[in-house]
């Protein structure tokens, strides 16, 4: 809701505006110890996190705005390396001989505000929201002018076209609540799409590998864990870096199917591993690369993918308030990992995994039949899409054109999309 209201000011200022919360939480954990005030750091850490949440609708939403067609799961994917290479870097700076220590720790967790200050300092130079100006501002100049500086051509009047043809859209609807996104039929496929693909980056298991990645690590017989846990985090980079240039060759509903599906067979493997590494000594190998891989698959698909194909499944009008209650799933989900993963692992022991094989399995068939491929359609496009399959109760993946949603037609016996692929 807060995300909701916040960007109904300026994409660019939103970000700006949130900033404040970093700094002011980073203060608070920076001088917790010094102050001897444990509420300090409580409350540093909640301040923190809403940092966070809001961050991680902002953004995304921004990039999509701001990129062209062709290159936005791309600018997307660069959100996701940030994030990653944030992770890298606390992983490494949180080692015990550099601030991982009993009188540096303060230190390290005051550093969240050095991102914050960057961010004030750069975002003043960056363009507003060409989309925002033009649709909900209805400054067509500004948004012109903005466009032919992003684009590097004074020709942008297709993107001009496009922004116009959407706001005449949404001046004929009535304002998006959260509510309306479940009870309209127009905007009800969608935004189930979107909390499904948050929740499958989450329930994926992700999380559960990196916040006891030490543990895992020490149990699989390897006799440094910390750093094993740091060539994980340099395995996540990496394969961010790979989704960057094969996102916008290989599409995002594929991505987001082979990284599910090429992590449950990582867990099951996993799993096994686990289970003979006491009798058979080599498992232990076994089970860290399972890991590695397992990492390395997440970052192809369920990693980037949820974050930015948000914004892209609607157009400008409900896209702040899908795009908060998508991030609203995304961060519930991952506190119920955090919290619930312990005592998952406790009771289940080696075969913990199992619990994510089964909701990667479900997440994989929901891709494969629901969610549709974004990639090279304008907003309008894919949100016309839905409306028009509301309408006619089509299923939503028929929204694709490709070959995999051919056998998906033909499964649910609907009758296959021309494919535009084969027709070249």
């Amino acid at each position: 809701k807060i995300l909701s209201m916040i960007s109904s000011l300026y994409r660019r200022n939103s970000m700006l505006m949130v900033n404040v919360l970093a700094l002011a939480g980073g203060i608070l954990m920076g001088f917790s110890k010094l102050a001897k005030a444990m509420e300090m750091f409580i409350v540093g850490r909640f301040v923190i996190g809403l940092f966070c949440g809001l961050c991680t609708g902002f953004v995304p939403m921004y990039i999509s705005e701001v990129s062209p067609t062709a290159l936005r799961g791309a600018f997307g994917t660069l959100n996701q390396l940030g994030v990653v290479v944030g992770i890298l870097v606390a992983q490494v700076f949180g080692l015990h001989v550099i601030l991982g220590t009993d009188a540096l720790w303060p230190l390290l967790l005051a550093f969240t505000i050095i991102p914050a200050i960057l961010q004030c300092a750069a975002l003043p130079f960056c363009p507003e929201s060409p989309r925002f100006l033009l649709i909900n501002k209805m400054e067509e100049e500004k948004a012109k002018e903005v466009l032919q500086k992003l684009r590097g051509t004074q020709d942008v009047f297709s993107d001009i076209q496009e922004m116009k043809d959407e706001s005449a859209k949404m001046s004929q609807e009535k304002k998006v609540t959260i509510l309306e996104l479940f009870r309209s039929p127009s905007y009800r496929q969608a935004i189930l799409i979107a909390i499904a693909l948050q929740l499958s980056q989450q329930l994926s298991g992700i999380n559960a590998v990196f916040y006891y990645s030490t543990g895992i690590f020490k149990d699989a017989g390897v006799k440094e864990p910390v750093y094993a846990t740091i060539g994980a985090g340099v395995v996540n980079t990496i394969f961010t870096v790979v989704s960057l240039f094969l996102v916008e060759r290989a599409g995002r509903r594929t991505l987001h199917l082979v990284g599910l599906g090429g992590m449950a067979i990582c867990a099951a493997v996993m799993t096994v591993a686990l289970v003979w590494k006491d009798t058979v000594h080599w498992m232990s190998y076994v089970s860290i690369i399972a890991i590695l891989a397992f990492v390395a698959l997440f970052e192809i698909g369920p990693g980037p993918i949820p974050w930015f194909i948000v914004s892209e499944l609607f157009s400008q009008g409900p896209r702040p308030a899908a795009v908060a209650v998508a991030g609203c799933s995304n961060w519930t989900s991952n506190f119920l990992v955090a919290m619930l993963f312990p005592y998952a692992a406790k009771y289940c022991g080696n075969y913990v995994f199992i619990i994510f094989i089964v909701f990667l399995v479900i997440f994989f068939l929901f891709t494969f039949f629901k969610v549709p491929e974004t990639k090279g359609r304008t907003f309008d496009e894919i949100s016309s899409g839905f409306e028009r399959r509301a309408e006619d109760g089509v299923p939503t993946a028929t929204l694709e054109k490709g070959p995999v949603v051919e056998m998906a037609n033909i499964l649910t016996t609907v009758p296959p999309v021309k494919n535009d692929a084969l027709d070249m």
